[in-house]
């Protein structure tokens, strides 16, 4: 006879957690970010989780279970709205609950902060992220996404002010 139950949740089972990020953190949050494909030769992970870490309007948190980091979001505000990136969660644990775990904490981090919305980003072709959002509330806005980079980037560029 078969099982045909679906497997465990993972955000139901004892001993996960979701935390901020320590220093430790950091190489396992980038081989997790390497694993979901968020990373982009020209966003040096390691700077972005300094970044996000050194002030008080952003932190990275982090879903853990036995030692092992399972999920992780960058998550902040500039006072207005918050903004989450580098939103991931284990390939091999893909379907249990993580990824509306960490979305959860990091709107939880925002609304303990006195935000009431957030924006986030997701890659026009990457159709089954953008069903995720949605199956979590998020829509779409009537807006367009516009950037520019104001200066060169430190880890690219060796002569870029620091």
């Amino acid at each position: 006879m078969t099982d045909t139950a679906p497997p465990t949740r993972l955000e139901s089972k004892p001993g996960i957690s979701v935390r901020p990020a320590r220093d430790g953190d950091v190489p396992a949050l980038v081989l997790l970010w390497d694993a979901c494909g968020l990373t982009r030769p020209w966003n040096d992970a390691p700077t972005d989780i300094a970044f996000a870490r050194r002030g008080p309007n952003s932190d990275v948190l982090v879903a853990e279970c036995e030692g092992k980091l399972l999920a992780a979001v960058i998550v902040g505000h500039d006072g207005h709205r918050g903004c989450v990136y580098y939103v991931s969660a284990d390939p091999e644990h893909r379907g249990q609950g993580l990824g509306r775990l960490i979305m959860e904490a990091a709107e939880a981090w925002l609304v303990n902060r006195g935000v009431w919305k957030l924006n986030l980003q997701v890659r026009k072709s990457n159709l089954p992220v953008i069903d995720f959002y949605k199956s979590l509330g998020y829509g779409e806005d009537e807006t367009v996404p516009l950037s520019k980079r104001l200066q060169p980037a430190p880890h690219i560029d060796p002569d870029a002010p620091r």
